[in-house]
């Protein structure tokens, strides 16, 4: 029997857009297509901010709500740096303004917070090292576009932050928005299980490079990312001891043990949220995790977005020079539940890792979740080893371009995994119709951006947001 919901419809809130795989792929690349009568490409392209649309610092304070307070002038001192900073901490404000654009109606698992920084290489549990989305604290079932619209942005505001020329910021958008049509258009061609097996090898796509300075450089980093562990490389610098008595060093303000706790004295409240986050895990996973011994519990202020979200590490060892390092963030609801509905998962925790699962090409074997007495949710990963961060907002011509095409196609096969890519496609098209818009849609937003961060600026100036700046920032 066929599923009657016309396609473009949004399904039941927190689900993702209903497949058709019943179909045949030129059925549902037409029936995607037949969706520009009703959300015509075009119409992508603008943005004007709405009539009534709320205050940009309001909506930070809004954000802000349900955080750590001490850790608040820390986030606002982040987010006044340059707009990017501010735009990497706004994924609220984007929301709201997302909602207001014109969508097909497909939806998608989103993560929620595309921006050009949250694309880096990771290794897996085989050592390949891939190039993917990195964090998910926003991810929830959601239209397409909000993911694209919101890289897209970024990368018009993170050339204008490294003095990249406004013409050469709009190609660079375009070479991502043509990266994700063809990639999702070869997507949809593919068989099911291939399209979930394919990934951007790190090693493949520094080698692609045809700019030989880059392509060497970008080699060597991939070489010296492998090299590490966390046994040799990251314990070293995040603690000290050894076996039993491993601790971590503290480095405030963004590394201390918590309040009237030394260090290696781990409190009941700690030990008991990863005992809920053990029970979490596949029993062959949990079994692997029981030959750690918990040592020791810090808080770790982390990214932009993040800042004042109760975020810790704890280490573990299994004796000398085995050591475990796991990152515990904290999961609010995503800032898309308001306008795309509510998770079906009754903890966000779970909601992170299911959209890692479905959005990564390979997720951690030691992703978990968990909760707290205070009903704060948590969700936990290991602190990766090989690990490769772009600093996207320094990047030079030659390398956004390159760049910008990996995360376009990264992005379609992030997509291509949760939902119909011959759907997609079959909006998309083979021309250049929504690369435009795109692009035009960007280069707007981003003036918006820097008219947003002049308010966050100002509202700090008039003392109606406290914020505190670190040294080296």
């Amino acid at each position: 029997m066929r599923d009657r919901t016309p396609v473009g419809e949004s399904t039941e809130p927190g689900r993702v857009q209903s497949l058709v795989p019943h179909l045949s792929l030129a059925e549902r690349y037409a029936k995607g297509k037949s969706l520009r009568k009703q959300c015509p490409r075009g119409s992508h392209a603008a943005w004007k901010a709405p009539p009534g649309r709320p205050d940009a610092f309001r909506l930070v304070l809004q954000a802000d709500e349900g955080r750590l307070p001490e850790l608040l002038p820390l986030r606002h001192g982040r987010m006044s740096l340059s707009p990017f900073t501010f735009y990497r901490g706004a994924a609220l404000n984007m929301a709201v303004d997302l909602a207001t654009t014109p969508t097909t109606g497909i939806r998608v698992q989103c993560c929620g917070d595309a921006h050009l920084g949250n694309f880096r290489g990771f290794a897996t549990a085989e050592r390949r090292v891939l190039f993917a989305i990195n964090d998910l604290d926003e991810t929830l079932p959601a239209p397409w576009e909000w993911d694209l619209k919101r890289l897209g942005a970024s990368i018009v505001i993170a050339c204008r932050e490294s003095g990249i020329g406004e013409a050469d910021a709009r190609r660079a958008v375009l070479t991502c928005a043509a990266a994700y049509r063809e990639n999702m258009a070869a997507l949809s061609a593919m068989k099911v299980l291939d399209v979930w097996y394919r990934a951007i090898e790190a090693e493949d796509a520094f080698s692609s490079v045809t700019h030989a300075g880059i392509r060497e450089r970008a080699i060597r980093r991939l070489e010296k990312a492998r090299g590490k562990s966390v046994a040799s490389d990251i314990f070293p610098k995040l603690a000290t001891g050894s076996g039993k008595s491993a601790v971590f060093k503290a480095s405030p303000p963004t590394i201390f043990h918590f309040e009237g706790h030394r260090p290696g004295e781990v409190s009941a409240d700690v030990k008991d949220k990863f005992t809920r986050y053990r029970e979490s895990l596949p029993p062959s996973h949990g079994q692997l995790l029981d030959r750690f011994e918990l040592t020791d519990a810090v808080i770790k202020v982390v990214g932009v977005g993040s800042v004042g979200t109760a975020c810790w590490m704890l280490l573990l060892m299994a004796g000398e020079g085995d050591p475990l390092i796991l990152q515990v963030k904290e999961a609010r609801a995503s800032v898309l539940e308001a306008f795309a509905g509510r998770s079906l998962f009754p903890n966000h925790g779970q909601r992170v890792v299911n959209g890692h699962r479905l959005i990564q090409p390979a997720s951690d074997m030691l992703l978990g979740w968990s909760k707290g007495a205070d009903g704060r949710h948590y969700y936990v990963r290991q602190l990766r080893d090989a690990k490769i961060k772009f600093p996207v907002e320094k990047f030079g011509q030659a390398k956004m371009m390159i760049f910008a095409q990996w995360c376009g196609s990264s992005l379609a096969m992030s997509h291509a995994r949760s939902g119909d890519p011959a759907l997609i496609s079959g909006y998309l098209g083979k021309g250049k119709v929504m690369d435009r818009a795109l692009a035009s849609f960007s280069v707007a937003y981003a003036d918006q951006t820097e008219k947003d961060h002049a308010a966050l600026q100002r509202a700090i100036r008039a003392g109606k947001v406290e914020a505190a700046v670190e040294k080296g920032r």
